[in-house]
């Protein structure tokens, strides 16, 4: 990844945010505006309701994620954060593809729910930092989740505070 220090990834839940959702949306790299209409098509080819998960899942869901990408590529986490419809998660820059880490964390939820139903939206979100400032922030929004929850910043034991 060149120069790159670290990428945070942000994977949401199966329907929470579709193509044209109010709050904007990505495709391709590039923000969009809202499109009722295009939204509307998209809900509509849904299979399933959108998926949420419970707040008594939030932690075992932050310790799937964190343990497997650990476990199975050696990832370094400097901040990771599960809300009821998406995730965040900062880890050091490796030489594990984006699409593998990514896959890494949905499979680990997907196995260890088994709810029978898609539980992740098929993409997912990455932002490259190339400097110390960008992974601070990065690190400092996901942490900013956290304590909205009334948790601590670094609520999992195998987050570790970069060395920079």
């Amino acid at each position: 990844m060149g120069d790159c220090l670290a990428v945070m990834y942000t994977m949401t839940t199966y329907g929470t945010w579709l193509r044209g959702d109010e709050r904007g949306w990505v495709d391709d790299g590039v923000t969009q505006p809202p499109s009722p209409v295009l939204e509307n098509v998209d809900r509509h080819r849904m299979k399933h309701d959108p998926f949420r998960f419970q707040d008594d899942q939030l932690f075992d869901v932050g310790t799937m994620i964190g343990r497997s990408l650990i476990d199975r590529l050696h990832q370094r986490i400097m901040a990771l954060t599960v809300q009821r419809w998406h995730a965040h998660f900062v880890v050091i820059a490796s030489d594990a593809s984006p699409a593998m880490i990514v896959k890494c964390a949905k499979d680990a939820v997907r196995w260890g729910l088994r709810p029978g139903r898609p539980i992740w939206t098929d993409g997912y979100d990455k932002r490259f930092c190339y400097d110390e400032k960008a992974v601070g922030a990065r690190i400092e929004y996901v942490q900013r989740h956290n304590l909205e929850l009334g948790w601590p910043a670094r609520p999992w034991s195998y987050i570790e505070v970069p060395a920079f």
